[in-house]
């Protein structure tokens, strides 16, 4: 599967809107460029007006002119995080995204018990992988959030990823939840997370999912490795969904894919009341392009 099919699906969605907040970003100028041109949505960008209108000037003038583009000056990135998230609550926007300004300070404003975009729900991070050699995406999860989930986390984890699954067209995503073996070990927590979670889908605490687990990396995504195991499962050798016990493995695992097998990303936090773009800032345009494309693809009803 192509991140590009994602773009195509996100042009046919109308009407959408992104709030940026700290806009004044050469490469989330250059993703919002890149993103105007494809018609994939409308944005709002707050921040400094003085710093993005000449970030615009150097490559990215026709920006000015296009209607689908507004820059709302704020004095502080704290202020432009708040009135971001504000656009959002107040349905003025479909998704946020993350400028320049630390992650902390984004999800500060989210988590706000006022205008925020709490749901009870944790929020966790959903990375959608192009790799070379497999006709499916990867979806892993959870690479950046949360760094020792419990397992009532995990099952929640699950669930965001689940939803944006089937928001890219994977009805029923198979989830294979990692681990070291593939056996339930008494002193490895992850085995037995993974072989509860394989219960609660069994009986209906998990919908709309196939989990089998625990399953170790190469069971999970490659169909030999499982059968030269004897390992008989529905989701052994075909996982979409990919969740990992720690945020280390989730981590490791995600740049191996970028930086070993240069696969392409998007990725969204989910859990909140609308999807959050949070890359970073070592990501590419074209990284950013995918995010935005998997978030407003997420946000459609």
């Amino acid at each position: 599967m192509k991140l590009d099919l994602l773009i195509e699906k996100a042009t046919q969605l109308k009407n959408k809107t992104v709030a940026v907040a700290s806009a004044e970003d050469e490469e989330v100028i250059e993703a919002v460029s890149e993103a105007v041109k494809r018609n994939l949505a409308n944005f709002l960008l707050y921040g400094d007006k003085g710093k993005i209108l000449n970030l615009i000037n150097e490559n990215n003038s026709h920006l000015l002119q296009n209607s689908s583009v507004q820059i709302i000056h704020t004095n502080s990135s704290q202020l432009a995080a708040e009135n971001a998230v504000k656009a959002v609550k107040l349905n003025e926007a479909d998704v946020l995204m993350k400028g320049n300004i630390s992650t902390a300070s984004i999800l500060k404003a989210v988590l706000n018990k006022e205008y925020g975009l709490r749901t009870g729900n944790v929020l966790s991070h959903v990375a959608v992988f192009e790799v070379d050699g497999f006709d499916q995406f990867i979806i892993l999860t959870d690479a950046a959030m949360n760094i020792a989930p419990d397992l009532e986390q995990k099952a929640q984890i699950t669930n965001n990823a689940v939803m944006i699954a089937r928001k890219i067209g994977v009805e029923i995503p198979k989830v294979a939840p990692i681990a070291a073996v593939e056996v339930v070990n008494p002193v490895m927590q992850a085995t037995i997370d993974a072989s509860v979670l394989t219960v609660m889908n069994k009986r209906g605490q998990i919908n709309d999912c196939v989990i089998d687990g625990p399953l170790a990396l190469d069971n999970a995504i490659s169909s030999f490795a499982a059968e030269h195991k004897g390992i008989v499962s529905e989701v052994a050798g075909q996982a979409d969904i990919l969740l990992v016990p720690t945020i280390e493995v989730g981590n490791a695992i995600y740049k191996s894919l970028v930086y070993f097998a240069k696969a392409k990303v998007g990725a969204v936090i989910a859990g909140a009341k609308a999807p959050i773009v949070l890359t970073s800032r070592a990501d590419t345009a074209e990284s950013k392009l995918y995010s935005l494309a998997l978030a407003l693809c997420s946000a459609s009803k």
